[in-house]
Order: structure tokens, then sequence, then C-alpha cells
């Protein structure tokens, strides 16, 4: 491919993908299967056309896709404010996401090893991916719901993909060192883990805040990205949650007021880190569009269409999601004592920490050469199934009371919210004049 047809090709891409996004917006359809398609259009028009050598791509999708999940948890964590006031959305979301996961990779689990035959610690390691759901998706597509739902949305999703990528690493981990997945001592390993990795995020923390403010070159914002870059990698190096370390720089910079602790803010200027903090969250916002873009585009490009020659692969894909969303059809019933669903009950998306965990299986120890019916195939059918289902879930109207576990809540949607706070404008205006 020549040079000029790759300065054709790859700003088209990005065109598309804004476009998919623009009737994303419009149509609550998820701009990631337009993108996957279009990955999956193109690679049948290169086989046609005699291109079958794709090997680059074994090595490039991991790469954009770790990549992409620091900024997702990033601009995640930027997203989330931290007050008094959201304490009860925030522990819903925390107790949704982490009661829900652990039911999934548990139920899964029975399905994996007891029906399809596939061994304890393969069956686990599966489980833990089609578990998680993905913020990338999730956050966006919540932007028609109530301001409290998507709150708890972008709670929910985030701490999803939090405990989830900490419970892979800690199961790899214990598989590793053949000890058990559930033990009181590993447990407390991992909490005493967990407790010192905060301590070392916060150190790290204070050191890029003091970074981001005694820069002067015009360039600073993509220097603490690739120190974030470097964080994760050292933390994969050595085994340790290292992903923590981001969601905690994050949430640090977007609640610097009520999180930092007081001996630190004395060293700090506050109003000038207020100041970089939109800049940053552009930056990563941009950054994270971008690196989207192409990890679907590429990962629908490594589809083979004619890989899907049984109807194992959609069986299968079917009956996980089915169990996934019952679980969490039943979580939402037990919490709200409702049984009609509310639209938060359709939004658990399977997306980019699906697929990049699902690639780093390959590079386990103890997984090499086992081989299991449950592969990218079976994941591409559960993340659409996914997505699909929850389409159907945004498309409803919202409704006043539909809340997690409030049935009586009075909530506001956001157009009341509006017209209220233009009365009060108008109102105060007319008093000043008088």
């Amino acid at each position: 491919m020549s040079t000029l047809t790759i300065l054709i090709v790859l700003p088209l891409l990005i065109v598309f993908s804004y476009l998919f996004d623009m009737i994303a917006r419009k149509t609550k359809f998820p701009a990631v299967i337009l993108l996957m398609f279009t990955g999956i259009l193109v690679r049948t028009g290169t086989t046609i056309y005699g291109f079958n050598e794709f090997g680059f791509l074994e090595n490039l999708i991991p790469v954009l896709g770790t990549i992409g999940l620091i900024l997702i948890v990033l601009e995640g964590a930027l997203e989330l404010d931290i007050k008094k006031e959201k304490l009860p959305v925030i522990l819903k979301g925390f107790f949704s996401a982490a009661i829900i996961l652990l039911l999934n990779v548990f139920g899964v689990y029975l399905l994996f090893h007891y029906v399809l035959g596939i061994a304890h610690q393969a069956a686990v390691i599966f489980a833990i991916p089609l578990s998680i759901i993905s913020s990338a998706v999730a956050i966006p597509s919540s932007a028609s719901l109530l301001n409290r739902e998507k709150e708890f949305v972008v709670y929910e999703s985030t701490f999803s993909d939090i405990l989830g990528i900490m419970l892979f690493n800690y199961a790899i981990r214990q598989f590793d060192t053949n000890l058990p997945l559930v033990s009181a001592e590993s447990i407390v390993g991992l909490g005493l883990q967990i407790i010192g990795v905060i301590v070392v995020s916060l150190f790290i923390t204070y050191c890029l805040f003091q970074l981001l403010q005694k820069i002067e070159h015009h360039v600073k914002f993509f220097l603490i990205l690739a120190l974030l870059v470097l964080v994760y990698a050292f933390g994969k190096f050595f085994h340790l949650p290292a992903l923590v370390t981001i969601f905690i720089f994050g949430l640090f910079l977007s609640n610097v007021n009520t999180l930092l602790p007081a001996f630190m803010k004395r060293n700090l200027d506050l109003e000038e880190t207020k100041k970089g903090l939109h800049e940053f969250h552009i930056l990563t916002a941009e950054s994270t569009f971008l690196v989207k873009t192409f990890f679907f585009l590429f990962f629908g490009f490594s589809i083979n269409l004619t890989a899907f020659n049984s109807t194992d692969p959609f069986l299968y894909g079917l009956l996980i999601f089915a169990i996934m969303w019952g679980i969490r059809y039943a979580y939402f019933t037990a919490t709200s004592f409702r049984l009609k669903p509310s639209p938060l009950v359709f939004i658990s998306p399977r997306g980019l920490i699906s697929i990049l965990l699902f690639l780093q299986i390959k590079e386990v120890t103890f997984m090499e050469g086992v081989t299991a019916v449950i592969d990218e195939r079976v994941l591409l059918v559960v993340i659409l199934a996914s997505m699909l289902i929850m389409t159907q879930g945004t498309m409803k109207k919202p409704v006043e009371k539909a809340f997690v576990d409030s049935p009586n809540t009075d909530e506001t949607p956001l157009e009341i919210e509006n017209i209220s706070a233009d009365l009060d404008e108008e109102s105060s205006n007319e008093e000043q004049h008088h």
C-alpha cells in the first residue's frame, strides 16, 4: 500500500468514525458496532482483491487496546464528581458493579465447566472478560437517560472496568502460583496490596500534580499521559494493579479540593490545577476517541467471516448473554422491588476491555495448549447482543421515577431542570430591573 493511499484512508476512517458518532447520538445505535462492521467490510474487500497478510494486527491490536484502556479509565475517573450528596449514587454504582460482576463470573463459570466441560482454571479465566461492562460504550450511550441514572451508569461501568481487570489479574496470579482462587490468606494479601498501591498512587499523583504546575513548556499534557503509560507498564511488569494508579490520578485530579489530603494541598496551586484540568480533559477525550476508532476498526478488520462456519458460536454467545442479562434483571428487580425493568437493566454492553483481556489470555502460561469452544467468535456474538439490547433500552423514553432501588424517587428530567433554571433566571432579572 502506497504512502498516498495511507494518507487518504486514515483521515477517511476518522471522518467515518466522527459521522458514526453523530449517527449514534441521533439514533442511539452504538457507533462501536458501525466501526466493527466497517472493519469487517474492509477486510472482506481486501480478501477479495488478494490481500491476506495481516500478521501485524496481532501486535497492533493489543497495543492500541492497552492505550485505549488507560485513556478510558482516566477519562472515566475525570468524569466522576465525588461529593457527599452523591455518595448514595456512588455506593449503588459500586455495589451493582461488584455484585453483578461476581454473579456473572460464577454463572458463566458454571456453564463453561459443567455444561461445556472446560477445565476449572480456563473456565474462570474465560468467564471474567465476558462479565465486564464496557464504560467506553455505556457512558456515551447513557446520554438520553435522566441525570441521576446517567451518573449511575458512569459510576457502575467505571467500577466494573476497574474491578474486572483487578479480578482477572488476581485470578491469573493465583492460578500461576497454584494457589486456590478464594482463601483467607489470598484475599488479605490482595487487600494489603491494594492499600499499598493506593498509597503509592497518592504519591505518584502528588508528583504528577507538581510536574503539571511547574512545566512551563506549552506541550505538557502528552508528557503526563506518557508518564501514566510508563507507570502502567511498570505496574504490569511487577504484576501490580497498575490501573488503580491511573484511576486514582484521574479521581484526585477532578476532585482535588475534596479528596486530596490537606498536607498536600498546602504545596499545590489549586487554582492552576483547575485551569489545566479542562484542557487535560479535552485532550484525554480526543485521544480516547482516536484510539477507540482505530482499535475497533482493526478488531473488525481482524475478524474473518469464513470462520463462522457453524452455529456453535452463535448458540454459546447468546446463551452466555442470556445468563448475564438474567442475573442483571434479577438484581435490579430485587433492589428496586419492580418487575418492570428500568433502562438501566439494558445498559451492560461488552467492548474494549473484554476484547483486550481475551487477547491477553493467549499470553497466559497455564492457558497454553488449552483448546476451548469459547473464542473470539463467541466474544463477538456476546458484544453484539449486549449492544443491541442496550440500544433497545436507551430508545425507551425515560420515566421520572425509574431508578435502581428508589421506586419512589422524584427524579426530574433534564428538560424540566433546564426550564426551571430559565424561569428562575428570568425572575431574578425582573427583580433586578424593578
